[in-house]
């Protein structure tokens, strides 16, 4: 097992909240992004996951912003996958 996959299971683990909504926010937000994160951009992730489960809510459904421009930046990759919008690979039909 390597450091990354060592990184990214300890992530899955806090991912597990105690709200559905927020377990799959986070693990599509892993599954689209885990693999091109920094390393700032994953201690941003895991300060957002110190964050009790109503406060992150709030975050990904845009009622509230972090403080931290690095958790800002994380919030609005986790809007976009929860909203389809994500960049990578989207796509519209007509």
């Amino acid at each position: 097992m390597t450091g990354q996959d060592r990184t990214l299971d300890r992530i899955r683990w806090r991912c597990r909240r105690g709200m559905l909504e927020l377990d799959l926010v986070l693990n599509a937000f892993l599954a689209r992004h885990f693999e091109t994160l920094d390393a700032g951009q994953l201690d941003a992730l895991r300060e957002l996951l110190e964050c009790p489960d109503p406060q992150l809510l709030d975050f990904v459904m845009g009622h509230d912003e972090p403080d931290a421009p690095a958790e800002r930046d994380i919030v609005a990759l986790m809007r976009a996958v929860s909203t389809g919008t994500a960049s990578a690979g989207a796509t519209t039909t007509a």
